[in-house]
């Protein structure tokens, strides 16, 4: 727990110096690339199962 937050730090650090020499073309193509990613991952979530007893409680 202790040496989360530099390593935290630090790899953000390496992850911005990664980003400075891109180009933008090189950045869109890697933002496509992590939404489809995300939209790949979110479809294999399964949705929980919701009973008529919580659809009563969040209605109230």
């Amino acid at each position: 727990m202790l040496l989360r937050l530099p390593y935290l730090a630090v790899s953000s650090v390496f992850a911005f110096i990664r980003l400075l020499p891109m180009s933008a073309a090189a950045k869109d193509i890697e933002i496509l690339t992590l939404r489809h990613q995300l939209a790949v991952l979110q479809r294999q979530i399964d949705r929980p199962r919701v009973t008529r007893a919580d659809r009563a409680f969040l209605r109230s």
